[in-house]
């Protein structure tokens, strides 16, 4: 028999479908009304001031007054909210400030204000009243539900909260969710990942677990250690487990391992959060992409990503964007984000409404465990794991390794060397502390358990340019990726390893 709540579930779930629908349907008009609302909201900060806010009127305004901006760009606004000023890129303070890993200058504080704050969590709970919508079960509202996430713990700078994003939505979780909700508060809490799966796996596994959420590669750890422990799938220890909910990483390399520990196949549904804000998530079962929130205060603009690096490239705002055209998506929002590259490239799906998908970073990365690593930071990792030694390196390239025959994925570094290390595991562990030491997230990865160390397979003398060769792209302006997200160079790399 169906509960009260489930029963409840399902005309609230109608209401929100109804209200999303009605933005969905007038895509244009309700990002101009975004767009205005930024602007008049901002006249009076200091950004504003400084970019002529009250004279911007019109999108090509906009583009004329205020240039694209990356993090670094936008320091010297940010460092000043940091140190406690007031009205600098929005009205008043921030809430909290999101502490994210930077690429080039340590730690990134993305503020969160009051007006933001909101459409993280409406556009997590909208995900999952669009799935009742659609499907029709709302049973799973009557179990457990967990969400795998950083620790709710948070520091103070200047009066203002700060800690990871997932930590920070810990605290906004709604009222008719904190019963169903794990793990403990106290579990949650637990730094050591290892240690913090661990009491999860004990939490869990006499509840009625209906609804599983978190970064593939961490919910894969978690699963393994259920079934180690049981020598049961997940899906027998967990009958009425029958959605996942995920966002981050790409699934698809995760699936079929999924797929195994569970036992059976179970519904998905994809999210796009990201500090900067909550901008998609997957509104049908059936259609491929996420349905970009035109009505969450985030104003969007698209730049080709082949076009991103030339000189002046064309901004663009959804009104004008093509299906399947890897696009640089910039936004606006009302956090105090400016024409603001958050690096992400994505490519629509569909136009009516507008869907999106993930395509990866506007420069060669790897987050397959959600570490965002770069090319810089495996370039500098070598440079200082070669310095003051006769080591010499022809070329190379990393890739991750999801699902090894044995032990904890890691980063496969593919070398080959002109002059080898005499001390093969000095080199190695030179390389990775480095690594580490650039990349909090890796850091993270590495002393949580959830990734083993970098492995090196040491590929023959003129490998790379072998390889290169076969795929018609030697010599030129043709180079190897220093780093790819998947394992497509990897793969074709292993033919020319040097037998140990």
């Amino acid at each position: 028999m169906m509960s009260i709540k489930a029963l409840l579930a399902k005309p609230f779930a109608k209401y929100i479908y109804n209200s999303v629908q009605k933005w969905a349907k007038n895509p244009i008009e309700t990002q101009e009304k975004v767009f205005q609302s930024l602007i008049s909201e901002a006249r009076n900060t200091v950004f504003g001031k400084d970019h002529n806010f009250e004279k911007i009127n019109t999108f090509l305004d906009f583009v004329k007054q205020v240039p694209v901006r990356d993090y670094e760009d936008l320091k010297p606004y940010v460092l000043k909210v940091v140190e406690g000023e007031e009205n600098v890129l929005w009205k008043g303070k921030p809430l909290y400030f999101a502490k994210t890993s930077g690429t080039t200058s340590g730690a990134k504080y993305i503020p969160i204000t009051k007006e933001s704050m909101p459409t993280h969590i409406e556009a997590a709970r909208n995900a999952i009243l669009l799935y009742i919508n659609e499907t029709g079960n709302s049973s799973f509202v009557d179990g457990k539900m967990i969400f795998l996430q950083g620790s709710p713990i948070l520091e103070k700078k200047n009066g203002i909260h700060l800690g990871r994003l997932s930590g920070i939505v810990a605290h906004f979780v709604p009222k008719y969710l904190q019963k169903n909700r794990l793990p403990s508060w106290e579990t949650n809490c637990i730094e050591d990942w290892e240690t913090k799966v661990d009491a999860i796996v004990e939490e869990t596994l006499p509840e009625n677990m209906t609804i599983i959420s978190g970064i593939p590669s961490w919910v894969q750890m978690y699963f393994e250690k259920l079934v180690q422990k049981t020598e049961k799938p997940v899906g027998d220890l967990f009958k009425n487990f029958n959605l996942f909910i995920y966002g981050g990483v790409n699934f698809e390399p995760y699936r079929a391992k999924f797929e195994k520990l569970i036992g059976r196949k179970v519904d998905s549904i994809e999210l796009y959060p990201a500090s900067e804000g909550f901008f998609a998530y997957q509104d049908k079962q059936s259609e491929k992409g996420m349905l970009l929130q035109l009505n969450s205060g985030i104003f969007y603009e698209f730049i080709k990503a082949d076009e991103f690096y030339s000189e002046g490239p064309k901004r663009i705002t959804i009104k004008d964007v093509e299906l399947d055209v890897n696009y640089v998506m910039i936004i606006s929002t009302t956090a105090g984000l400016w024409a603001y590259n958050i690096g992400d490239t994505v490519a629509f799906t569909s136009l009516q409404p507008y869907r999106v998908i993930v395509t990866g970073r506007i420069k060669h990365f790897i987050s397959a465990f959600g570490e965002h690593v770069i090319g810089k930071e495996v370039e500098q990792a070598m440079k200082e794991a070669t310095a003051h030694t006769n080591i010499r390196i022809s070329e190379f390239t990393v890739a991750p390794h999801i699902n090894p025959e044995s032990g904890l994925p890691y980063h496969e570094w593919f070398v080959e060397f002109e002059n080898e290390p005499e001390d093969f595991q000095l080199f190695i562990s030179k390389l990775d502390h480095s690594l580490q030491q650039q990349n909090s997230y890796y850091f993270d990865l590495i002393e949580g358990k959830v990734l083993q160390p970098l492995k090196i397979t040491v590929i023959q003398k003129d490998g790379f340019q072998n390889y290169m060769k076969s795929i018609g792209k030697l010599g030129g302006q043709n180079k190897i990726p220093r780093l790819s997200n998947d394992r497509k160079i990897a793969n074709a790399l292993y033919d020319l390893k040097v037998s140990k």
